[in-house]
């Protein structure tokens, strides 16, 4: 699509947005097809929602917008505050934003005038973002990871990540909801909970879930809410979102970019990176997330394996003469997933993919337990030293006094699950104990050396296929989360790149396949995946219905 506006705004409607956004933080907190065959079909009609003029516009587009004249920063800005006031507050009331952006607009209009005077910085000048809600920002928005028990927390400068992405001109609309802590509080949680915003939906169906833990952010990009968003994941929290909502997600290799600033769980699994609607999109935003980070020791490995533009992998021929495995052992949970997977396979082939089928990970479900082990010491360790930098502005200062604040604000902040990972992480040692270091060797043996890199020499790969997850579940706010299956595990473990692609639809919700493999292969895998999504082009905006009546 083209983007067509005047570049002009409404006056009284320009005066509604700013007052709003300027009317306090506080008041921005919201409450709480299978390729080839149809399978079953959404049968209830889908609400009334407004049209769009940005309704999956691209970075490029929202570019040439700017560069024409049609659009301004500003003028795309107020575009999708309005929508998201239509659309996330009310309407179908997705609640995927936790808290806007006071200054957004202010940004936006001192980029115009940027733009005028020198020209753009790059790509994402103008570009709208948001960013999940354990990003430090250190403005007048909250940084929280969605828990009651960081309110009026103040960092003490920006994440690298944020400063990256303010540096490259994007415009950062806000924070999106979050799966609490990142979904590590609990073994019970709802994905898309948090004490301080609620659930949030999924925009396909809404009774379904958006998957976490970075569920407003990949629900956010979803819906045309933002143009790109940022994700972070130690196990599946990028790519099981992407999956579920029907958008591209890159989980890159730990070190590829900074997590200084980022609320954490495990520095040995931890990385933030892009959501968007395209490959392309995410293409883009990785590049200006990338380098080294004094204050990240694990970034100093990326130094010679990382890149500021990965638009130039993008190749829609990528597929011919790629041998790609296919991991088996990561089929079988869901039958009209093995469809649109093997659905997919036979497409990669018809593009001129070698297909090596299987090429099973023979260690997958040996790390399972060690992984949490190893969680539960980081998790100690990590947030207590993340909280220590907060200093006296923090209402807690340990992993301690946040179990302690938990029991204190039981009926807000425990309503529905507990904090059982909480309790076991804060009975572990330090991490010079044996059973930790005996853990994360473990982990590591078996998902790189003796997991992905094994079968990949052995096979002689360029990248493994397997789908990201299933059809997502009805949310249960009294059971937790039903996931059927997925296959992050073994990129996660090893900290190795992954990405989720659109695959096509199952009982009219989406789901995705990944491409993963050895430690810094992003190039590679970004130009299969770009290739797959161009032949396939399965991505569709969701139509917000309440919920799916099947039919055979």
């Amino acid at each position: 699509m083209s983007p067509k506006d005047d570049g002009s705004a409404v006056p009284s409607r320009r005066r509604f947005l700013r007052s709003s956004l300027l009317s306090g933080v506080g008041a921005a907190v919201y409450p709480a097809l299978a390729a080839g065959r149809e399978i079953t079909v959404p049968s209830m009609p889908a609400p009334e929602s407004p049209a769009f003029e940005l309704n999956e516009v691209t970075i490029r587009e929202l570019q040439d917008g700017m560069g024409s004249g049609k659009l301004t920063a500003s003028s795309i800005a107020e575009k999708y505050l309005a929508r998201i006031e239509a659309m996330d507050k009310q309407g179908p009331a997705l609640n995927s934003v936790l808290e806007l952006n006071p200054d957004a607009l202010a940004i936006a209009d001192g980029l115009d005038k940027e733009r005028k005077e020198k020209g753009p910085r790059g790509p994402l000048h103008g570009v709208p973002v948001f960013i999940k809600d354990n990003l430090d920002t250190a403005d007048k928005m909250s940084t929280t990871a969605g828990s009651l028990a960081l309110i009026g927390a103040k960092p003490p400068k920006d994440s690298l990540i944020v400063q990256k992405l303010r540096q490259a001109g994007a415009v950062i609309l806000g924070k999106t909801n979050l799966s609490e802590w990142a979904n590590i509080r609990s073994s019970h949680s709802s994905s898309g909970w948090s004490g301080r915003g609620g659930q949030t939906k999924n925009p396909y169906v809404l009774d379904r879930n958006p998957c976490g833990s970075s569920s407003g952010s990949g629900v956010a990009v979803a819906a045309n809410f933002c143009a790109i968003a940022i994700g972070t994941e130690t196990d599946g929290s990028i790519v099981c979102p992407a999956s579920a909502n029907g958008i591209v997600g890159i989980k890159p290799t730990v070190g590829l970019t900074s997590r200084s600033g980022i609320i954490p769980i495990s520095h040995t699994q931890d990385g933030a990176g892009p959501m968007a609607r395209t490959v392309t999109d995410a293409a883009i935003l990785l590049g200006a997330l990338t380098g080294v980070d004094p204050d990240d020791k694990a970034t100093a490995e990326s130094r010679g394996e990382s890149y500021t533009d990965y638009t130039h992998f993008l190749d829609p021929h990528g597929l011919k003469g790629a041998r790609i495995g296919v991991v088996r052992k990561y089929f079988g949970f869901h039958d009209a997933v093995d469809m649109l997977m093997n659905s997919a396979i036979e497409e990669m082939k018809r593009q001129g993919a070698n297909i090596v089928d299987p090429a099973d990970i023979e260690t997958i479900g040996k790390f399972d337990e060690t992984e949490l082990l190893v969680f539960e010491y980081e998790l100690k360790a990590d947030l207590n030293a993340y909280l220590a930098r907060l200093g006296p502005s923090a209402p807690v200062h340990t992993l301690k006094d946040v179990i302690d604040f938990n029991e204190r604000n039981r009926e807000k902040e425990m309503a529905y699950f507990g904090q059982d990972i909480f309790l076991k992480a804060e009975a572990k040692g330090a991490l010079t104990s044996k059973e930790y270091l005996d853990a994360l060797e473990h982990n590591y043996r078996l998902a790189r050396k003796e997991g992905i890199d094994a079968v990949m020499d052995r096979l002689q790969l360029d990248a493994l296929v397997a789908p990201t997850g299933g059809p997502a579940w009805i949310t249960d706010l009294v059971d937790g989360d039903h996931f059927s299956g997925g296959s992050s595990s073994a990129a996660a473990v090893a900290g190795y790149p992954n990405i989720n692609v659109p695959a096509g639809f199952a009982f009219g919700l989406p789901v995705g396949i990944s491409f993963f493999g050895r430690a810094w292969s992003e190039p590679t895998l970004i130009k299969l995946a770009y290739a797959f999504e161009q032949a396939t082009k399965f991505r569709k905006p969701p139509q917000f219905l309440p919920r799916v009546e099947l039919k055979r």
